[in-house]
């Protein structure tokens, strides 16, 4: 089930006139939690009318990003865990 900011996302780009099949890949597949689609919902204030290729890269920038978070708090929680260990031992 599409969260509401994913609908807001799909509805705008389709009234900024990109084909249907792309809106649905962007909003529905790629732009699917609130934070990427709150994060592309951003650009499309910001940026008149972007090219579908502009459009694409900010895309694949945005989860790049969020890919990179992800990892973090995967490297924060594995670190805690050896801190645990350090500091109580096994």
């Amino acid at each position: 089930m599409a969260c509401e900011k994913t609908d807001e996302l799909y509805r705008l780009l389709l009234d900024k006139g990109y084909p249907k099949e792309l809106c649905r890949e962007i909003a529905y597949k790629n732009m699917n939690t609130d934070y990427t689609a709150t994060r592309m919902l951003g650009y499309l204030y910001r940026v008149t009318d972007p090219r579908i290729e502009d459009l694409i890269d900010e895309m694949l920038a945005i989860l790049s990003d969020r890919d990179q978070i992800i990892r973090k708090k995967e490297m924060e929680r594995a670190q805690a865990v050896i801190n645990d260990i350090y500091k109580n031992g096994l």
